[in-house]
């Protein structure tokens, strides 16, 4: 595995391996790697003959008062995870690199970005988007890998990838929880042992939301206040809304076609988000390939 640390050795690298007739697989983080990022990197070993995975945390996505200076951070361990996993190239920039003296272009997505999540972290997706293309134009993928745990990133990312006519592919796999239910986060670092406990009132509110809907609930509206009276025992709920899953438009009403619950949870000082695929044919999605922007 390499590790590289610039833009202009990374081009070198990647054009030995294109040269090669080698496929690319890429998975972005900011580091913290826990088991969700390896499901990805699995996902991506799986399926391309080189694998790139970029850790940066991004400055540009976060917010005044955000966790930024404290966002936590284990590089030795994330090496060594990458390295296990039979990552070909482990691309860690520093903020410099990304963002030159000078630097003023930024991508804006539009409504997409303005919801959910977006309500509460203004220009955050403005942040995601610009350092995600940029991310995809310095590696040049031909698949890149997400999580479906942050759900609108990945709908703003296919976005981009549309409108802009990138020619990467984006796959989405499905999110990796704790044994109790927990989405694994970086964030949960954060959870005192109390707090945690509290947490899982969100994946419970979710997953009973997700069981009134398979015995044939299909009121939207009714979902969301179920699972949000398990959110509230577990801190600030922010939104619990049933949504479009690719425009993020909220469903109101019957639900006929495949939707998302999505949720954003304040524990204690520590955001989580969380959502499940609420499909009508009653089948779990378990790994979503193609979702149309």
């Amino acid at each position: 595995m390499r590790i590289i640390r610039t833009i202009s050795e990374l081009k070198v690298a990647l054009k030995a391996l294109r040269e090669s007739h080698k496929s690319i697989g890429f998975v972005p983080t900011m580091g913290y790697l826990h088991e969700g990022h390896a499901s990805l990197i699995k996902q991506s070993t799986a399926r391309c003959d080189a694998t790139v995975v970029s850790v940066f945390v991004n400055p540009t996505q976060f917010g005044p008062g955000e966790d930024l200076s404290r966002y936590p951070r284990d590089l030795e361990r994330d090496q060594n995870l990458c390295l296990r996993l039979g990552v070909a190239i482990l691309f860690m920039p520093e903020a410099a690199e990304v963002y030159p003296t000078g630097f003023c272009t930024s991508i804006s997505v539009g409504p997409i970005a303005d919801a959910l999540c977006g309500a509460f972290r203004p220009g955050h997706f403005r942040g995601v988007a610009t350092v995600v293309a940029k991310l995809f134009s310095m590696v040049q993928p031909d698949l890149a890998f997400f999580g479906q745990k942050d759900l609108q990133q990945t709908a703003i990312i296919r976005r981009v990838v549309k409108d802009l006519n990138l020619p990467v592919d984006i796959l989405v796999a499905p999110t990796v929880r704790e044994g109790d239910g927990l989405a694994l986060s970086s964030r949960n670092a954060y959870l005192t042992e109390a707090e945690r406990a509290r947490a899982l009132g969100i994946s419970r509110g979710l997953f009973a939301a997700t069981a009134a809907f398979e015995k044939g609930e299909r009121d939207a509206e009714a979902l969301a206040a179920l699972a949000r009276a398990s959110m509230e025992a577990a801190g600030e709920v922010q939104y619990c809304q049933v949504v479009d899953p690719s425009s993020l438009d909220p469903i109101v009403g019957g639900i006929n076609r495949p939707a998302a619950l999505c949720a954003a949870v304040v524990v204690g000082g520590t955001r989580l988000i969380d959502n499940v695929l609420l499909t009508p044919s009653g089948e779990p999605m378990q790994f979503i390939s193609h979702l149309e922007a």
